[in-house]
């Protein structure tokens, strides 16, 4: 079984406050297990896959006369 994490140690990984994590989960942004009550966890995977939709690669553009070229 992966290791379900708590909102507090999501936040950390993430360089967030706890706010960010809690209004992922209250907005169905990322998956998360309800334990009973109000207590909810953020399996490892969960969040990794959250990190990876949000990158961006870098894209090479080159420079003519002041703009920029595709």
């Amino acid at each position: 079984m992966e290791k379900l994490l708590t909102v507090k140690e999501a936040a950390a990984r993430l360089g967030t406050t706890e706010r960010f994590p809690r209004r992922l989960i209250a907005e169905r942004r990322i998956r998360y297990v309800k334990l009973g009550g109000s207590h909810v966890r953020i399996p490892e995977s969960a969040l990794a896959e959250f990190i990876a939709s949000g990158v961006v690669e870098p894209v090479t553009v080159s420079w003519s006369g002041g703009k920029v070229v595709a």
